[in-house]
């Protein structure tokens, strides 16, 4: 398997002060090339690890699959590196009897960044893929005090943005009870999430109704998509919506939830499923210090006590 990290020798310096050389960690990030009854079908940038459950939930978003049942099986092709030792960064899916192959118009013939899942994509028109789940019918309801929870649960189960500081962050909680069913990493948000929705699909849990999917940077258009596909009744971010992710929210009756910092948010869309259990901040103004985009740390005094 590919490592997750990777040991450089960095050069520290403080004005005025002293350089220090020291070995420091970084976010591995290599190709993986994601390959569909042997023809391939995209290549991201990614961190090495659960790459498995990315490539399912890549094709659950893509519209492949819809559920774990249509996918058979996945194995790691010969890919070496100039050692010759396999880079493991070739997966090829096979799909179960009966289900069709990926339309041909999907096949990416460059690589998409670790930033962006959608570049391959010619207009929005072409990424408002249908689901097969419907999430405006879902009956989540939870309480807002539960949900200012997630941010610092979020945030100490980053095993490797602990060692890293640049990894994003896609987790996803039970809405009724709150516990955490499954968290992952990626250099990539919109991988994190894919590997988040690729797990849930391999345990047969597709459509996540009740579901809360919480991610560690901003809300963008293509993660309320994937929410959808997975039919997932909630988006929770710990940053700003974009404005077409808060368009496609209402037109999809999902729940997104920007700025969920300490005992306070800001709900875009689908408010009637947060019910306020304790009085919430009436000003709704964005911390002037938020970062965005930025991956940095979520320190105690940002996002506030859980």
């Amino acid at each position: 398997m590919g490592r997750i990290t990777v040991r450089r020798r960095v050069t520290r310096l403080s004005v005025g002060g002293h350089k220090r050389v020291r070995e420091d960690v970084l976010a591995a990030e290599e190709p993986l090339e994601i390959r569909v009854g042997g023809l391939s079908l995209a290549i991201t940038m990614r961190t090495p690890g659960n790459d498995i459950d990315l490539a399912a939930g890549f094709l659950v978003s893509e519209g492949v699959i819809s559920n774990g049942e249509q996918f058979a099986a996945a194995r790691y092709c010969a890919g070496t590196d100039d050692d010759g030792m396999n880079t493991y960064n070739v997966l090829d899916v096979t799909l179960a009897p009966g289900v069709a192959p990926p339309d041909p118009g999907l096949a990416r013939a460059f690589f998409t960044t670790s930033s962006c899942g959608l570049c391959g994509k010619a207009s929005i028109d072409a990424v408002r893929t249908t689901s097969s789940y419907t999430a405006a019918s879902d009956d989540l309801r939870i309480e807002a005090a539960l949900l200012t929870t997630f941010p610092n649960r979020l945030r100490e189960q980053q095993a490797v943005f602990e060692k890293t500081g640049g990894l994003h962050a896609a987790a996803l909680f039970d809405g009724v009870t709150g516990g955490l069913l499954v968290l992952r990493e990626d250099v990539g948000r919109h991988n994190a999430v894919d590997k988040v929705i690729g797990w849930a699909t391999q345990q047969n849990l597709l459509p996540l109704r009740g579901t809360v999917l919480m991610v560690s940077g901003r809300a963008s258009f293509e993660l309320m998509q994937k929410a959808s596909m997975a039919g997932i009744p909630m988006l929770a971010a710990v940053s700003a919506p974009s404005s077409l992710a808060v368009e496609l929210a209402v037109e999809l009756g999902i729940t997104l939830v920007g700025f969920l910092r300490g005992d306070s948010m800001v709900i875009y869309s689908g408010a009637e499923r947060v019910l306020e259990s304790a009085p919430l901040e009436s000003d709704l103004s964005p911390d002037p210090s938020d970062q965005g985009d930025s991956v940095e740390p979520l320190s105690s005094e940002s996002i506030g006590a859980a």
